[in-house]
This record gives C-alpha cells, sequence and structure tokens, in this order.
C-alpha cells in the first residue's frame, strides 16, 4: 500500500481593479494511485508584491504578475491603499 502526495497549482485568478492574483494549490492524497484526499491552500498576489517575494512564486505566477501588475495598476494600487489611511 503506497502512499503518495501531489502538490499542484491548480487555479490562478486575476480579480478586480488592481489585478489581484489568486492562487489556489491543491495538495491531492493517493494510495496506490487512487485519490484518498484533496485539501486546498489559497493565497493572493498583490501588486505591491516585493521582488524577493515574488521569486518565491512559481513561474507562472511570476509570468502573470509581470503582465497584469503593470506600472499603472502599481500606481494606482499605491493611491488605493494612501488614501485608506486615516488622516491626522
Amino acid at each position: 500500500m503506497a502512499l503518495t502526495e501531489e502538490t499542484t497549482q491548480d487555479k490562478i485568478e486575476i480579480v478586480g481593479d488592481y489585478k489581484v492574483i489568486q492562487v489556489r494549490t491543491a495538495t491531492v492524497i493517493k494510495r496506490d494511485g487512487t485519490e484518498i484526499s484533496r485539501s486546498f491552500h489559497r493565497h493572493v498576489v498583490m501588486p505591491d508584491i516585493s521582488a524577493d517575494d515574488l521569486a518565491n512564486e512559481s513561474a507562472d505566477v511570476r509570468g502573470i504578475a509581470a503582465q497584469v501588475h503593470t506600472d499603472e495598476v502599481k500606481t494606482a494600487y499605491a493611491a488605493h491603499l494612501e488614501s485608506m489611511r486615516p488622516s491626522e
């Protein structure tokens, strides 16, 4: 009876005005090749992600970020964050 575990990014979506990248990772446990369990983990990649953190993402996510996180989107997102700060 052999147990194996596979982890794949099975869904990557771009959402909203600021092109937030949502990443779903599936972990599948199989016994003798038959799936017995599947669980999911989600995380988001925001336009203000650091270069170091982006380097830790998959090649697919890095490629998508390069396309959708344009300077215009990053500037708009930074302005949005600034507008959310309480004024003194």
